[in-house]
């Protein structure tokens, strides 16, 4: 569920490559250390030695260890509105939506074991929950705007774009609990495809329908 977000942008200075760089092995060290042995047991110490840097670096980058998790779905919310925008033009909301939050999936299912481990620390830890339902909101509003760019529509006064948002992101969210509760027994991918045949119905709106 978890990467290093790796920039091909040639304009970006090497300040910010190695900002960035920085910050993906902290958060990398981070999350397996909290996913390993528990957001409680964790200390900021045993992070920046594990990422071998120094807690003046740490605090340079985040407040807590609770904001390296919130910077991470910060960061899978991006991902989703990014590939929303990419998609064609012509393509059904239900389907661009699809492919959309697939992104994250997509990386549940390649690193399972890590992403796995990550996906509980995040569903079982109550602070870290509330903070995965504030991000949510503010996915479905994101992804809202790009879909009401989309079909032109609204996001102020049409109920469909947030509506729509929302439907995606609550199979994004079921289906995190269920492959969680598998113990990775099930695919993300198709367990997403599955919540997505069953939501698509509600998410391509008549036309002209408000």
């Amino acid at each position: 569920m978890y990467h290093a977000r790796v920039s091909t942008r040639s304009d970006l200075s090497l300040a910010e490559r190695k900002r960035r760089l920085v910050s993906d092995e902290l958060t990398e060290a981070a999350l397996q250390l909290l996913a390993l042995k528990g957001f409680d047991a964790v200390t900021v110490d045993e992070i920046v030695a594990a990422a071998g840097v120094s807690k003046r670096t740490f605090f340079r980058y985040f407040a807590s260890k609770e904001d390296v998790v919130v910077q991470f779905l910060a960061d899978m919310g991006a991902d989703m509105r990014a590939a929303l925008a990419d998609r064609p033009a012509e393509e059904p909301p239900a389907e661009a939506l699809r492919h959309a939050v697939r992104v994250p999936v997509t990386t549940c299912a390649a690193h399972s074991e890590r992403a796995l481990r990550v996906v509980r620390l995040i569903l079982r830890t109550p602070a870290l929950l509330a903070r995965f339902l504030e991000r949510q909101e503010r996915w479905r509003d994101e992804l809202a705007e790009e879909l009401a760019r989309r079909v032109g529509r609204d996001v102020g006064s049409d109920l469909y774009p947030r509506l729509a948002a929302g439907t995606a992101l609550a199979a994004f969210h079921v289906v995190l609990r269920r492959w969680s509760e598998s113990d990775t027994a099930l695919d993300p991918v198709a367990l997403l495809d599955e919540a997505f045949d069953l939501v698509s119905p509600a998410l391509d709106p008549a036309p002209g329908a408000r």
